[in-house]
Formats: C-alpha cells, structure tokens, sequence
C-alpha cells in the first residue's frame, strides 16, 4: 500500500487524505467512533487534533488510531483522486 502524506480533517467528522501514488479524497469516521478510545473524538475539537504518527496512520492525542489501508481501499473503490 503507498504511503499516506498528507492529512487534514475536516467537517463532519470526515479526514481529506493524500497517498504517494496519488491516490487522494476524503474518508467520513462519523459512524466509526464508538467505542472508549474513539468516543471522544467525537467533539470536533477533539477530531480535528489528527496528525500523522511514525508510520503514516492517523492519529489523535488519546491514542486513537486509525488504519490507512482500509481509507485507500475505500478511496480507490470511489475511484477519487488518480492511481
């Protein structure tokens, strides 16, 4: 899977994602916070702290993470951004 380089959130509970090979577009998390770890993130204050860790995932202050390879799959099922 190619790296992910770039990550912004955005309204909505949705992170704008940008893939080395050009692969780009935006993932909504609304529905996939639940849960101890995620439930805080709920607060858009809260979600808008993502940054990108050591090995290009997304992650937020409390330890929350998410999976990149699962939001490039869904991006090229959209067929968003150029592969």
């Amino acid at each position: 899977m190619p790296r992910l380089l770039k990550i912004e959130p955005r309204d909505g509970f949705r992170l704008y994602l940008e893939f080395a090979d050009g692969i780009t577009g935006e993932v909504e998390l609304k529905d996939e916070l639940w849960g101890p770890v995620f439930e805080p993130l709920r607060d858009p204050a809260e979600f808008a702290k993502v940054t990108l860790d050591d090995f290009g995932a997304p992650c937020w202050p409390n330890g929350a993470d998410y999976a990149p390879d699962a939001a490039y799959l869904a991006l090229r099922r959209k067929g968003e951004g150029a592969a």
